[in-house]
């Protein structure tokens, strides 16, 4: 529709009106919209309730600040995930080399495809600036995640699948990838999404390929880096 033929219609068709009330879901849509479009600091309430089609004060009724709001859209669109995937985590019938695979398939299709990949960069951008919603952050998505990812490696490590020296180390490396193409997605991807040359899903397949078998042609001859303890 026009801008002219909504501000004066010509078929006789009643003006859309504002909606006194909306289901929270369309608030949590709309906020996840503007939280990935503009940011945490520059999002604001009043142009949250107006791309839902309601009043402010018919936010509040659901959301009593921007913080609860963004709070809801965190848990909403990845925090409320974790329970499922950990369900499958404990249902799972393959190898952890195939639970691996499956791990990045699935947070791409759910997360990194998303609109909710542009809360990473929001909470990378942002968090220093907002110590409350950070730690809200880091309890109900970051130690979740790497809670759950750990799982995963030490599944294999009791197999007998993985070697793995540090542990803490191996939660980041799985979790760099994912990271990247969030932060890539949002910032240089989104002017140019071809420049990475690749799709998503090859970039994660040659990523786990690489987390298994490494580099090299003969894992066995590995040399240390300078000032490892391998």
């Amino acid at each position: 529709m026009s801008l002219i033929s909504f501000c004066c219609p010509t078929n006789g068709a009643p003006r859309r009106e504002r909606r006194k009330e909306a289901r929270p879901g369309e608030l949590l849509d709309a906020a996840l919209d503007l939280f990935v479009e503009k940011g945490y600091a520059a999002t604001r309430v009043d142009e949250v309730a107006a791309r839902a089609g309601v009043s402010k004060g018919t936010l509040f009724l659901y959301f009593p600040s921007k913080e609860e709001l963004f709070k809801a859209v965190v848990r909403e669109n990845i925090a409320g995930r974790f329970p499922e995937w950990n369900a499958e985590f404990e249902q799972f019938q393959g190898n952890t080399t195939e639970m691996l695979r499956y791990c990045y398939a699935v947070w791409w299709e759910h997360i990194g495809a998303t609109r909710a990949s542009g809360i990473t960069k929001l909470m990378l951008s942002e968090a220093g600036n907002f110590p409350q919603i950070t730690q809200f952050y880091q309890r109900e998505v970051i130690e979740p995640g790497q809670k759950l990812i750990r799982r995963i490696l030490q599944r294999g490590v009791d197999t007998g699948e993985f070697h793995i020296p540090d542990m803490n180390c191996a939660v980041y490396v799985v979790q760099a990838p994912m990271i990247f193409l969030m932060l890539w997605k949002h910032s240089i991807g989104a002017c140019m999404p071809d420049v990475l040359g690749m799709s998503p899903e090859t970039y994660l397949t040659t990523q786990v390929d690489t987390l298994l078998h490494g580099l090299l042609a003969r894992p066995a001859l590995s040399v240390a880096l300078p000032g490892s303890k391998l």
